[in-house]
């Protein structure tokens, strides 16, 4: 029994690492924002849902839920901008869910250090901050 419950909790503990990711809060985004401090933002809404919402100077991929190889490929456009600068690198999704975890581990495999990689809590859905979208339509 007592084995049963040793690699039962090994597993769990190996499960819960591996969905490990860095995340920031939508207060602390909009502090960087505000302050003008260096960030890149890797929106990865599907096109319709950009155009209605997305964060100032965010690079448009459209690679949710980045999934496939076409999907993530749509985030190399990306690695000029990211691997110009040392700035802290925020995904923003439409919930913050498993779209922006697929597109934070490709990143990752890119050669993007884990420490700059961070997901927006709550996506585009979860930005309590209407003055700071921007829309095209």
């Amino acid at each position: 029994m007592f084995k049963k419950l040793v690699i039962s909790a090994l597993i769990l503990t190996h499960a819960s690492l591996a969905l490990a990711a860095n995340y920031i809060g939508p207060d602390e985004l909009k502090q960087m924002i505000q302050q003008q401090k260096d960030v890149v933002i890797v929106d990865i809404q599907p096109p319709g849902e950009f155009q209605q919402h997305y964060l100032k100077g965010s690079i448009e991929t459209n690679a949710f839920p980045a999934k496939n190889p076409d999907e993530k490929q749509r985030l190399d456009k990306t690695l000029t901008v990211i691997n110009a600068s040392t700035a802290p690198v925020v995904i923003v999704c439409p919930r913050g869910g498993s779209g922006a975890k697929n597109s934070y581990e490709y990143l990752q495999s890119r050669g993007i250090p884990e420490e700059r990689l961070l997901i927006l809590k709550g996506g585009i859905a979860g930005w309590p901050y209407q003055e700071l979208l921007q829309h095209t339509q």
